[in-house]
């Protein structure tokens, strides 16, 4: 009987699309999708509601980052999409399912939005894509979605996408970074028996 990863191996399925948008793979040693990595986690308002557990200061460690993110993908553990604009292939921001537990069908999202491309619903469109992608393709049953408190634009991000809001858990997260000090995280989820939310 096969692993359980290697029955769920991302590699597997083909590139969800939709939306106006198509997630693909990040190629970690393509310079357009490092630089686009760096610019991504070097950009002052994702290093404000984010605190990565290994800085990305260039671009080696954008390639090393991007070439872990290939690793969970090869275990199953996660899956990491390019977020792109369906019509041109331009890298609009990046969506993953990271911590996935195939024993209890449970994962959680994370994604974050170039600069240029933020207002138009690149966040919303492509979380709606990647839950479907989730459940229907991995066969995962909770959608797990945390976000610092205060983070109002995540919120909405959530919400419109049908993830629930479930509590605040204390001190779940760091502040913008430290290591050292702890903040309040919002807690969203979505679960694959709940109505499909409205397209954008």
């Amino acid at each position: 009987m096969a692993d359980v990863h290697e029955q769920y191996a991302p590699q597997s399925f083909p590139e969800p699309q939709g939306h106006g948008l198509r997630l693909r793979p990040w190629n970690a040693e393509s310079d357009a999708d490092a630089r686009a990595w760096l610019r991504g986690l070097s950009d002052p308002e994702f290093q404000r509601w984010n605190t990565p557990l290994k800085a990305v200061r260039d671009i080696d460690d954008a390639r090393d980052s991007l070439r872990a993110r290939a690793e969970s993908a090869a275990d199953g553990s996660g899956v990491s999409f390019r977020v792109t604009d369906a019509g041109t292939g331009a890298t609009l921001g990046h969506i993953g399912v990271n911590e996935i537990d195939y024993v209890i069908r449970v994962a959680r999202v994370g994604y974050w939005v170039l600069p240029e491309a933020r207002g138009q619903q690149v966040a919303t469109r492509a979380l709606l894509l990647a839950a479907r992608f989730a459940f229907s393709e991995l066969g995962l049953h909770r959608l797990e979605l945390g976000h610092a408190l205060g983070h109002d634009v995540s919120c909405r991000v959530a919400e419109r996408c049908g993830f629930l809001w479930e509590g605040t858990l204390r001190g779940a997260m760091f502040e913008a970074g430290r290591s050292d000090v702890f903040r309040d995280v919002h807690l969203h989820a979505r679960l694959a028996t709940d109505p499909e939310p409205a397209t954008p």
